[in-house]
């Protein structure tokens, strides 16, 4: 084979590869693999450690963010729990575009809240929260069939 042929070939064989994986819906690179992930694990520290926590151990400020909404200790840790659930659950490969749902559903409330309560004072953070998890929940959409498959072949 001639040294003019060869790169031509791996050219070639690079293109086929990229179409490939185009064809099978893989297409993502690494790096964006990695940035993905690294998204998912700073979204989960946040609702598990500033978010979640204050309300299951009663941090003085959400207790009286919840007495305000008028939904008390109950509500705090339910919404406490949720959060928490969440929050592994993204870190969970198979559950994490539900989880991402899930807590996008949970902001969608949150935006309500702070929307009729507290006068739109911080409506813009469930919102601008919204926006990374939409995108985990819908760049790892594929993993909520995987889930479905698994809940099946369990039942």
């Amino acid at each position: 084979m001639s040294e003019t042929t060869a790169p031509v070939t791996r050219a070639a064989s690079a293109s086929a590869s990229v179409i490939s994986s185009v064809s099978h819906g893989h297409s993502r690179t690494r790096r964006a693999e990695i940035s993905l992930r690294a998204l998912q694990i700073v979204l989960a520290l946040f609702y598990g450690v500033a978010s979640a926590l204050p309300k299951l151990i009663a941090h003085p400020s959400a207790v009286e963010s919840f007495d305000r909404i008028g939904w008390g200790s109950p509500g705090m840790y339910i919404i406490g729990s949720l959060e928490l659930a969440g929050a592994i659950a993204l870190l969970v490969p198979v559950l994490s575009s539900v989880a991402a749902a899930a807590l996008s559903a949970l902001m969608v409330g949150a935006f309500i809240v702070q929307l009729t309560v507290f006068h739109g004072q911080y409506a813009a953070t469930p919102l601008i929260l919204m926006v990374p998890l939409m995108l985990i929940a819908w760049a790892r959409r594929h993993r909520t069939a995987d889930l479905v498959r698994l809940v099946r072949r369990r039942a």
